[in-house]
């Protein structure tokens, strides 16, 4: 993992579809993606973004969270 290759929190929002707050959110309530805290910012690995999606799947459908 390198730092260029991480996701600002807006860039990570805008694959899941999601609104920045609703990100927030998960990332509060200890539900979102893994994140790296990158001096005083949160970066997101697009790997463990895409495993987070695949590990909600249900029944053939994957879950917004």
């Amino acid at each position: 993992m390198h730092a260029e290759n991480l996701w600002t929190h807006d860039e990570t929002a805008a694959y899941l579809k999601l609104a920045p707050q609703t990100l927030y959110y998960l990332n509060h309530k200890g539900k979102g993606p893994a994140r790296h805290k990158v001096g005083r910012y949160c970066r997101y690995d697009p790997a463990e973004v895409k495993r987070w999606i695949r590990a909600r799947k249900v029944d053939g459908w994957a879950a917004p969270w």
